[in-house]
């Protein structure tokens, strides 16, 4: 009999080396900002994301070559994970180590649905429920003044770089922070702030993130810091929860942030943004597997603890995708068709692909986060009857019967939005004309993050609940910089302009921004809006400009928050000169 305890040894070994690696690479994020390395933060975060799978595949030859022709026994695997639980019970973030093992057996047995004997069902790995005491975190008492307040604070998340005007910041911040209290009518004044010890870093900037604590009340407080050519500064102070619940945002990248308790973290966060999903918590902090845990139980805890079934998702049907939800979940399944409608040409591993570029890429805001998940298992029973015969007849490839269930061998799920094109029919046309010029900032954000969506019509950008336009629609996406920009040809002949194709070469990544205007879709009131806002995005010139720029190397930045100040809006003069802070 193979030694259950030495496997489940080699499996503990290789998750800790994991995490030391992730961890490594994570510190690595303070270098980066204070030496304004930011190709350097971008490979990082790129290889950070590889890791977790690289780790998982030795882990699984490792196992391979102990067990040998074992490989496959059950009750072998099942002496494994006793083993292994009782070598993890110690450790915090246990959760994360028995993630790591079904990681390990569910590629060992190519695992249908869950298989309770071999891994740690994801219902049943319920995020530990960590004291927020375990957590790294400093605690600054109000003695009186803000400012002595805010110079203590900052005094103690040293940097190498120095601020560019010590002095000028504490004051920025100091009224910040008093005139969000005085227009929120806060009923008492600060106490204490508390912040997390650790910096979270990602991108060009580093976020300094805790709380404001009144007698009866507590509300987010982020400092976001920029590393400028004069020195350091705090580009913004972010108090309201829908603010910082923007830093942690489905569509943005994940944090470079070095927690020794990831848990403690995510329940002080989760304090923070209520309504904000454990999993999106998870997720934003780097920790993407577990997140995909966690989303995986949540769900399937609500499927058990409700009567709804799954429909159609609402929207236009999609030529490459076939799209599901349960009504009373905020989540979409997405699954590739077998055969892809005219005009669409991209093969599978095409679409597979793009996915796999959006998970590694710089997502601006504009990107949702689409989780794969492989072989899942659902009841039959909760399908409507129409969705469930597309399922096994346009996606047979994916989709089969077995018993009462439905098993789907690959699929993503996204946040579920509101497609665009509905919701400019469906909202007030003070709400639509709003969501037109998000749509526009959408296309400008993602085209300054190197991304060209391709398919511009509104069915393929969702609306979130506190109204940002994303894009959500990846088969025909690429890079801004693939693309060559061309005006539109003058005809040289009466007949030309009416025949039916182009009567002018078109090479394959030739991209017509005047073309634009036809996938619009807007008329009136909401064409005039985006003509006034975004018209430069019917341009060649405009693209031609923003390529040269991606090729030379420029790194134009998508700030994850707005540029608001309360100062300015209570009207407070004095301060309205930071703006260059």
């Amino acid at each position: 009999m193979p030694d259950s305890h030495q496997c489940a040894q080699t499996i503990f070994t290789a998750f800790e080396e994991y995490n030391a690696e992730f961890r490594r690479i994570t510190q690595r994020a303070r270098d980066h900002f204070e030496s304004r390395a930011w190709s350097t933060a971008q490979e990082d975060a790129a290889r950070r994301i590889d890791l977790y799978d690289e780790y998982v595949n030795q882990a699984v030859a490792s196992i391979g070559n102990i067990l040998g022709d074992n490989v496959d026994n059950r009750t072998v695997w099942s002496a494994i994970k006793n083993e292994y639980a009782a070598l993890i019970a110690p450790c915090p973030d246990s959760e994360f180590f028995k993630t790591f093992l079904s990681s390990i057996t569910r590629r060992t047995f190519n695992t249908v649905g869950v298989a309770p004997d071999v891994e740690f069902v994801a219902l049943d790995v319920v995020p530990t429920e960590h004291l927020q005491e375990s957590m790294p975190r400093r605690k600054y008492e109000n003695r009186g003044s803000m400012k002595y307040l805010i110079d203590e604070l900052l005094g103690h998340f040293d940097f190498s770089t120095p601020y560019r005007q010590i002095d000028r910041t504490i004051k920025f911040v100091s009224a910040e922070i008093e005139a969000f209290c005085q227009a929120t009518n806060k009923e008492s004044a600060i106490r204490r702030i508390e912040m997390i010890e650790p910096v979270f870093y990602r991108s060009t900037r580093a976020f300094l993130i805790g709380r404001m604590v009144g007698r009866n009340w507590a509300s987010p407080l982020v400092l976001a810091l920029k590393n400028s050519d004069e020195g350091l500064m705090v580009d913004s102070v972010i108090v309201s929860e829908a603010d910082v619940s923007m830093l942690f945002s489905f569509t943005r990248s994940y944090f470079h942030v070095d927690l020794p308790s990831v848990g403690a973290t995510v329940s002080f966060l989760k304090s923070l943004l209520p309504e904000k999903p454990v999993d999106e918590i998870y997720t934003a902090l780097g920790r993407a597997k577990q997140g995909k845990t966690e989303r995986y139980r949540s769900f399937f805890h609500h499927l058990a603890n409700s009567d709804t079934r799954f429909i159609h998702a609402r929207g236009e049907k999609g030529m490459v995708m076939l799209v599901f939800t349960l009504p009373s979940y905020h989540v979409v399944f997405k699954l590739i068709r077998d055969e892809f409608a005219y005009p669409k040409t991209a093969s599978r591993q095409e679409v597979m692909e793009r996915y796999q570029l959006v998970f590694k890429h710089d997502r601006a805001g504009r990107l949702v986060d689409a989780q794969e998940f492989r072989r899942l298992r659902f009841p039959k029973d909760r399908f409507d009857a129409q969705l469930l015969e597309d399922l096994l007849t346009d996606a047979a490839q994916t989709c089969r019967i077995e018993g009462d269930d439905l098993l789907v061998d690959h699929c993503y799920i996204e946040r579920r939005l509101t497609p665009l094109d509905i919701f400019i029919r469906e909202a007030p046309l003070p709400q639509a004309r709003a969501a037109v010029l998000e749509y526009g900032q959408s296309i400008r954000d993602l085209a300054r993050s190197n991304v060209f969506p391709g398919d511009l019509l509104l069915k393929n950008f969702g609306v979130t609940r506190r109204g940002r336009v994303i894009f959500y629609d990846y088969d025909e996406l690429c890079f801004v910089t693939d693309c060559s920009y061309r005006e539109m040809p003058s005809a040289q002949h009466e007949e030309d302009e009416t025949r039916a194709g182009a009567w002018f070469y078109v090479g394959p990544h030739d991209v017509f921004p005047e073309q634009f205007a036809q996938f619009l879709g807007f008329h009136g009131d909401l064409l005039e809006a985006f003509m006034e806002h975004h018209s430069d995005l019917l341009t060649a010139k405009y693209w031609r400009e923003l390529k040269q720029r991606h090729l030379a190397g420029d790194l134009i930045e998508v700030l994850p928050y707005a540029p608001r100040r309360w100062t300015e809006h209570q009207g407070h003069g004095i301060y309205t000169t930071l703006r260059d802070e």
